[in-house]
């Protein structure tokens, strides 16, 4: 099994959540967070006066599967997000040692 993590921009989450519904993606979690890569945060203007962004409201999203899922899962993920702009996020691929329905004890990918 593997956790695929994904940071996206904000506008683009729903549009993401709904493209992997339609692979058939059992579930996922989402997080709202804040943060910055290569950019270093932004500059914005407000009455005329600037000020500088530090850290930028992204969302987290993971989704744990079948490692026969993964690819399916990025190249969604990858088509769906990209804008083409810098900000449009990062995914990482993590091994899942154990999973476990707290409901019926049930382990493994069937748990998932």
């Amino acid at each position: 099994m593997k956790e695929v993590r994904a940071i996206i921009r904000v506008d683009k989450m729903r549009e993401v959540q709904e493209a992997l519904s339609g692979i058939g993606l059992p579930g996922l979690m989402v997080s709202r967070i804040e943060g910055y890569g290569k950019q270093s945060g932004i500059v914005e203007q407000f009455r005329g006066r600037e000020f500088r962004v530090d850290l930028i409201p992204k969302v987290r999203m993971e989704i744990v599967c079948k490692d026969s899922d993964v690819d399916r899962i990025i190249d969604v993920i990858m088509k769906t997000a990209r804008t083409g702009e810098i900000g449009d996020g990062k995914i990482f691929v993590y091994d899942v040692a154990d999973a476990v329905r707290i409901r019926s004890g049930e382990r493994g990918e069937a748990a998932i």
